[in-house]
């Protein structure tokens, strides 16, 4: 059975206060995706169900996260009976969301592994259906659609395809700094010593993207998931153009220059052979990259990216002092395991 935590209703409201009790339900926080759906009227509706921090004084890895599943009833009258059922736990046991005293709001906050990806339904007055607020959603195969969440440092691919994946790899290692003659020595340097006995738990495998590739994947599958139309025309528009210059060799194998003059082109926003008509600004593409990229790379671990921190240890490498001191000590910031602070806890 998945751990039920305890959580303080001053907790639970300040979730519920900022992004869900809301007057005005038009759609305002939607760009333009979501339609006439419900859930454009909610601020950042991709955070639920919350996925937050809980320390685990025992276990110095501390694995898990605290998740919070939140109902608000669309009459906005208490009452209501809400169960939940998730591949997290026993798919025939659901487990009650239990109200928010005067309120018509139910939740419950489970202990559930990081680096995982869940789906769950919730039983409504006895009928069945996806979760109202989170925009999350997938197919299982026998068609049923269900509800969808990641915690922290998840890898598995959720919205690209392997083929796109690939492609985005070569063009995020070529926005990074590994490529300096420093940059490629230090990335040798970390990622032989890449091993089991010094791999974080659910890391992501050590590339030249430094994870950025999961990062951008996991941004797409939630809070910017109205960017992922432009990723999916772009790439299938670069995966064309580049099979078009070389027939021969599959386009993310393709030598270094090739996309060297790929960038060149894209950052002048003329790209021989781009199709304007389906996208018109290869520039704005290639900003939009740029910003997910370094963000991805030189954020915290959990959102998916800076693999191994290898980012940050770049940094901490990079910047130093007359006296060869470090002027970027992010272990002094970080929380255990990744960094040694002691009184932040995640």
């Amino acid at each position: 059975m998945v751990p039920v935590l305890a959580v303080d209703s001053e907790y639970l409201f300040g979730l519920i206060g900022k992004f869900l009790a809301r007057d005005d339900a038009g759609p305002r926080h939607d760009y333009g995706h979501l339609d006439a759906d419900p859930r454009a009227g909610i601020l950042e509706p991709w955070r639920f169900p919350w996925v937050d921090a809980v320390f685990d004084p025992d276990d110095a890895t501390q694995p898990d996260n605290a998740v919070t599943f939140v109902h608000a009833a669309a009459d906005r009258q208490p009452g209501h009976v809400v169960h939940l059922v998730g591949s997290f736990a026993d798919l025939h046991t659901p487990i009650p969301l239990l109200p928010l005293v005067d309120t018509h709001y139910a939740t419950v906050t489970l202990r559930i592994r990081k680096g995982e990806v869940h789906h769950y339904r919730l039983r409504i007055d006895g009928v069945w259906q996806v979760d109202p607020i989170n925009p999350q959603r997938m197919l299982l195969d026998n068609g049923v659609e269900w509800s969808r969440f990641f915690t922290w440092g998840a890898t598995r691919r959720l919205v690209l395809e392997r083929w796109e994946s690939r492609l985005l790899q070569r063009l995020c290692s070529h926005i990074l700094p590994f490529h300096t003659a420093d940059g490629e020595t230090f990335f040798k340097r970390v990622h032989d010593a890449q091993g089991p006995a010094n791999r974080a738990p659910h890391a992501y495998r050590l590339d030249e993207s430094a994870g950025a590739v999961n990062f951008i994947d996991k941004l797409l599958a939630r809070e910017e998931a109205h960017h992922l139309i432009d990723y999916q025309i772009c790439l299938e528009l670069i995966d064309r153009l580049l099979r078009l210059r070389n027939p021969v060799i599959e386009p993310w194998k393709l030598p270094r220059e090739v996309f060297a003059e790929l960038y060149r082109e894209m950052a002048t926003a003329s790209v021989a052979g781009w199709n304007y008509g389906r996208y018109g600004n290869p520039r704005y593409f290639l900003q939009l990259l740029r910003r997910h990229t370094l963000t991805g790379v030189f954020s915290h671990p959990r959102y998916g990216g800076n693999a191994m921190t290898l980012g940050w240890k770049y940094l901490e490498e990079r910047y130093r002092d007359a006296s060869g001191a470090t002027l970027f000590d992010w272990g002094r910031a970080i929380e255990a395991p990744l960094g040694r602070n002691s009184a932040y806890r995640g």
